[in-house]
């Protein structure tokens, strides 16, 4: 029988429950406990911690909540770990991480991988005139962080020397996976399909019980959600997998479950871009295998890129955002009127004391459907959530704004509780995203174990591939005659998943049928799905085919006001774009709306 490698990933983000770990350990069979910590904005945060402790800056649950509880018997069944958490101090991680072993009385070997740190070069890049990835900026005068996303293979080296466990900085997310399987298969740079088989793999199961029925659509079907399975990859040496989970917990695995992940977090899905590998997506295949035991082949994969993306953090100024609830008949409408007098009463005195305007004002009535802007349809509700966010170069005048904010309860308009949770709420720092792309030559890494430095000499290997060489996509089908046609939501034909990428959102979608996928090409368009957001995109829409699913992602450029920490929005992350899509209303034949209605 052929060998398998089981690998179960136990965070999605900093702040994943505290139960996986356990649960994968004690009862997921595993050879590899691998974890992602590391959101695009999280480097930031750490960079702040660390200025402020130079122990701190890196994901302190991996030591409480992992390596602390778990050391023995994770070193018992020989389980190798795998993590991102090592943020911006790595050095810092693992000096805990052994800390908390030899108070569990064992003895692992933990090796690093650094080199993704680029703050302390930032000078020297600078000088290469290096531009934003979608805008064409400059980098920014001030830098709060910088690090390259590495890939697998120098996470590999670390385990090949012996590691037990492997701590990282910043990697792409789906490397904590990959890396375990090019040690544990061998595979090589060349072996592009297995490569981009692997990275699938870790692709799938990098944001944890999302792929096991978190997030899915359909979330009606899915069972016991208070004790989630989380997932465990059985994958063969040519990279094809069975997703599984522990047996006796909750969660669903089906071949929706499992695309619906594919979809998340991606752009063209012919070129899903890592530093080991370009990716094709569009053929990849889920078949159920067993109850909640789904099979994943058909990745093919291309040369590597010869840069590395880098994800750069700067400040830019400051934000308060604060919330109300308003009660009673009208209350959409007062609420709204509330937060535009608070507006307006604050930018008089700003202009009295001789400060700047707001830079931008974000109202939204949560309880009215303010994401959905043209689109709501709430009538009259009674109780809803009011959203004031603002940001201003200073944080003096966002101070006044967050004082002015409890007196409407008193002189304002009728309903407003006065309920502001802990105290007046406080400016914060806005720090906003800067993504690059960097030589690899120029990103030397290094595996650190048992103080001997090991260097790569793989950053400096030349890539092969560029996106101009992929054909153009081809137009969609002809609409549907209008004649015998009838409107229904698009959920009623497809499952959907939506995700961030900075200032950008993607949407997957993919048929629930096979006949319905004509339907989604004619009726679900670049064209149809900007005209839909256009309340909340101000950059263009970009769609690509799955024919694999039935599918098709969409790429909605400068969506997220700034995206992250950045954002004033009450959707920063883009969470909620494929639930709004889902109810956008498509054209369908007269007698299938009939068969949907039934």
């Amino acid at each position: 029988m052929a060998r398998t490698v089981r690998i179960g990933c136990h965070s999605g983000f900093w702040g994943d429950t505290e139960t996986a770990a356990a649960q994968l350990v004690r009862h997921g069979n595993v050879h590899y406990l691998v974890s992602d910590y590391l959101a695009e904005v999280t480097m930031s945060i750490m960079a702040a911690q660390k200025l402020r402790n130079p122990q701190a800056g890196y994901a302190t649950d991996f030591v409480t909540a992992v390596m602390g509880p778990l050391a023995k018997e994770i070193a018992e069944k020989r389980i190798k770990v795998v993590t991102n958490a090592g943020g911006v101090n790595p050095q810092a991680c693992r000096d805990a991480v052994l800390k908390a072993c030899e108070a569990a009385g064992v003895t692992l070997k933990v090796a690093l991988v650094l080199g993704d740190d680029l703050q302390p070069r930032v000078d020297e890049l600078r000088a290469l005139d290096i531009r934003e990835m979608d805008t064409g900026a400059a980098l920014p005068a001030r830098i709060t962080s910088m690090n390259a996303y590495l890939g697998g293979f120098p996470i590999a080296r670390a385990l090949a020397e012996g590691a037990d466990v492997v701590i990282t900085g910043r990697v792409v997310d789906s490397a904590v996976t990959l890396g375990a399987l090019i040690h544990e298969f061998g595979w090589g740079m060349d072996d592009h399909d297995r490569l981009a088989a692997g990275t699938l793999c870790g692709h799938i199961i990098e944001c944890g019980a999302q792929c096991n029925g978190g997030n899915f659509t359909d979330w009606r079907l899915v069972p016991g959600y208070d004790d989630i399975g989380f997932p465990v990859a059985e994958v063969a040496e040519d990279g094809s997998f069975v997703l599984g989970k522990p047996d006796d917990t909750g969660g669903l695995i089906t071949p929706a479950t499992v695309a619906e992940q594919m979809l998340y977090e991606i752009g063209d899905p012919r070129a899903y871009i890592v530093p080991d590998v370009v990716c094709d997506f569009t053929q990849a295949r889920y078949e159920q295998v067993g109850k909640d035991r789904v099979r994943v082949s058909g990745a093919k994969g291309r040369p590597a890129t010869d840069t590395y993306k880098v994800s750069t953090t700067f400040p830019d100024g400051y934000k308060l955002s604060a919330i109300f609830m308003l009660a009673g008949r009208e209350a959409v409408a007062k609420g709204r009127h509330s937060a535009e007098m608070i507006v307006r009463k604050t930018r008089r005195l700003f202009a009295e004391k001789g400060w700047a305007d707001y830079r931008d004002v974000s109202i939204e009535v949560i309880g009215g459907e303010a994401t959905y802007g043209p689109h709501a349809r709430t009538g009259d509700s009674r109780e809803v959530v009011v959203k004031i966010a603002a940001s201003h170069d200073q944080k003096e005048p966002l101070a006044l704004l967050g004082r002015e904010i409890a007196p409407m309860s008193t002189g304002g308009v009728v309903g407003m509780t006065g309920s502001f949770g802990a105290g007046r709420v406080s400016p914060s720092p806005v720090i906003r995203m800067f993504s690059c792309l960097v030589p690899k030559s120029l990103v030397p890494v290094t595996i650190d174990l048992d103080g001997r430095r090991i260097p790569m000499q793989e950053g400096a290997r030349a890539g092969g591939f560029s996106a101009a060489q992929l054909p153009h996509e081809a137009a969609p089908a002809p609409q549907l005659a209008t004649a015998e046609c009838r409107e229904v939501p698009l959920l009623s034909l497809a499952y959907g998943r939506s995700g961030d990428k900075g200032d950008n959102a993607n949407i997957g979608i993919f048929a629930r049928q096979p006949e319905y996928v004509p339907i989604l090409d004619a009726e679900v368009t670049e064209e149809a799905v900007a005209k839909y957001f256009a309340h909340r995109i101000q950059g263009t829409v970009t769609r690509w085919r799955l024919p694999g699913i039935g599918g098709y992602n969409f790429l909605l450029r400068q969506a997220l006001g700034g995206g992250g920490m950045a954002s004033l929005k009450a959707d920063p992350l883009a969470k909620a774009f494929a639930q709004m899509l889902l109810d956008m209303p498509v054209r369908v034949p007269a007698e299938l709306a009939r068969e949907l209605a039934a």
